[in-house]
Formats: structure tokens, C-alpha cells, sequence
């Protein structure tokens, strides 16, 4: 099916296949009934973050954080407010560097916030540094792929 996405559950890691066109209409998961696009963000983590990459139909948005880190915490509320405005757009993951130590250095994450996007299994962008609303919605602007339809 060409026109479908698979989506990870971000209640039970379970992968669902959801239809492009059905995106806005609040799929649910078929193992758990969770909302698959919520419009909040995810916890990523050592155990979970391969089956995103490897397994999201929809492009990946990863903070990669720390709870010390200023500008991390000033970013969250940014990075959140986009991930509820673009829900059918990307998943948007959330990775605790100092809790994931074991995925923080397979990403080879030198400085946080890093801002990171997968799609289909591999990175397409980086970036270093906490950005304001709009430089961020604008820099997603340019790294997302076109929405599926």
C-alpha cells in the first residue's frame, strides 16, 4: 500500500499501518487503542528509539536534552507547541541524553540541545542550539519531506 504510513505507537511501541488521507482523522492504535497522533511529544529511549527510526512512516524530530541544561528547558516548551501544530506531519521525539547514554553516543551527540531528523530509517538533518519559535518552524519548513497524501 503505497498510500499508507506505518505509525509507532507511543503508548505500547506496537507499529500500525494508518492510511496518508486518515492522518487528520485521530487514527487509534489496533493493539492498545492510544491516540497514534497525538500532537505531544514522545520519550524516546535506548530501548524504543531504533524502532522509531526504523519503523515510523512519518519523518522523526528529535530534541536531544538534558535536564541541567538551560537552554534545553527554555527550548521544551518550543519544541512542543510544534510537535501539537504538525502532528500529522512528524513525530516528534524527546531524548533524554543523560537517561539514553547508549543512543545519545550512537547519535554522536557532542553539544545539546541537537536538534535531529530521520526519515526512512536515516538522518537527513542536524542541528546544533535552541532556536525561537519561528527559526525553528522555518528550519523543519526546510528539512521535512513533502506530507504524504
Amino acid at each position: 500500500m503505497a498510500d499508507s504510513l506505518q505509525i509507532v505507537c507511543p503508548a505500547c511501541n506496537a507499529i500500525n499501518r494508518v492510511p496518508a488521507s486518515r492522518l487528520g482523522d485521530g487514527p487509534l492504535c489496533g493493539k492498545c487503542r492510544a491516540v497514534l497522533l497525538a500532537g505531544t511529544t514522545v520519550d524516546a529511549n535506548d530501548r524504543n528509539f531504533r524502532r522509531y527510526v526504523d519503523s515510523s512512516g512519518l519523518p522523526l524530530v528529535v530534541d536531544c536534552w538534558a535536564s541541567w541544561c538551560g537552554p534545553c528547558q527554555q527550548f521544551a516548551p518550543v519544541f512542543s507547541q510544534v510537535a501539537a501544530e504538525m502532528a500529522t506531519r512528524a513525530t516528534f521525539l524527546k531524548l533524554d541524553t543523560e537517561a539514553n547514554p547508549d543512543t545519545a553516543a550512537q547519535l554522536q551527540i557532542r553539544s545539546i540541545p541537537t536538534l535531529l531528523v530521520f526519515h526512512r530509517g536515516r538522518e537527513i538533518a542536524r542541528l546544533s542550539g535552541a532556536l525561537p519559535k519561528a527559526q525553528f518552524q522555518q528550519w523543519l519548513s526546510q528539512q521535512l519531506p513533502a506530507p504524504a497524501r
